[in-house]
């Protein structure tokens, strides 16, 4: 008599092979295998069969994504992955072959990571860079500004088509009109294009200059990254309490190196001609006119003047 054991095996066996006849069938009567039987004819039954798990992949993966819960929670063996499938024959043998494709979700979110890792900001929230904004919704914000959103505008594509300009902007206007802001738009649809960008809040930035002395390393390496990166921006810049080491060998020495190869670009509520005075007056050494000229002459040839009216929006949604 055959042992109980090998009874029950025999059982078990015979079960889960029925089980997986009816899953076969199942998974062949598909729509989507349907499909991909009309699109490429050559693959028989026997192809079918022994690319089942290649099949029940990409028809499992393919109604996942048709019901994406979001790429944060996507079900699939690789987040933001699908099994995509080919077939091929070679010798009157047809084989099919899976490859695992980013999907849309992934794709976007790559593009943007990438877009913010080309943008470095120092003392700057990191929000205004990442805003998306068209440039409707620029100008709706405040009208009041729109001929240096145009301006702007008009930057961007101008690099767009010709590449990186040696000439930057300098925009002026009062408190709160939203002149970072615009930066920050700029930077962040040509960071879209390939170039990489530094904007820089002077205030802090000359104060953390103080403590960068003691710090060699650091210093020669945020100086080399300002001098390099391809667009530049010294946000407000006019407001920070300068010293005559933080002018003559920190900014003398990073505008003289862009000066006719990269383009920099200034926010400020000074006109070109106050910011010499401003630049011409150290905390320490008093008045310099000459010191104050030499940083002008290589700001003001370099930079079309763009004033940017409108109202103070610190405080309020948008920019």
């Amino acid at each position: 008599m055959e042992p109980l054991s090998d009874i029950l095996g025999d059982f078990r066996n015979m079960s889960f092979a029925r089980k997986a006849e009816e899953k076969t069938k199942l998974l062949l009567s598909d729509p989507l295998v349907a499909k991909l039987r009309a699109k490429y004819p050559e693959i028989d039954d026997r192809t079918l069969k022994i690319n089942m798990n290649r099949i029940y992949q990409y028809v499992k993966e393919y109604k996942q994504c048709t019901n994406c819960p979001g790429l944060d929670r996507c079900p699939n063996d690789f987040e933001g992955y699908y099994t995509k499938l080919t077939v091929e024959t070679i010798n009157e043998q047809t084989y099919i072959h899976d490859q695992k494709v980013a999907c849309k979700k992934l794709i976007a979110k790559q593009s943007q990571d990438a877009v913010r890792n080309r943008i470095r900001s120092f003392y700057i929230d990191d929000r205004a860079l990442q805003q998306g904004y068209s440039t409707a919704e620029i100008v709706d914000i405040d009208p009041e500004r729109v001929l240096a959103v145009e301006r702007i505008v008009d930057y961007i594509h101008k690099t767009n088509e010709e590449g990186l300009q040696k000439e930057g902007l300098y925009l002026v206007g009062p408190f709160g009109t939203g002149k970072t802001f615009l930066m920050c738009y700029m930077l962040n649809q040509l960071a879209k294009k390939g170039h990489s960008g530094v904007i820089v809040y002077m205030p802090d930035f000359v104060e953390d200059l103080k403590s960068m002395i003691t710090e060699p390393q650091r210093l020669k390496e945020t100086v080399e990254l300002l001098k390099e990166t391809d667009l530049l921006v010294f946000d407000d810049i006019g407001a920070e309490n300068l010293n005559p080491w933080a002018r003559d060998h920190v900014m003398g020495t990073i505008l003289n190196y862009r000066m006719n190869r990269k383009p920099t670009f200034f926010t400020s509520n000074h006109e070109p001609d106050e910011l010499e005075k401003h630049f011409s007056f150290t905390s320490k050494d008093g008045d310099e006119e000459y010191k104050g000229q030499r940083i002008m002459d290589r700001i003001t040839p370099f930079v079309e003047v763009v004033v940017v009216n409108g109202t103070n929006k610190r405080g309020k949604a948008g920019a």
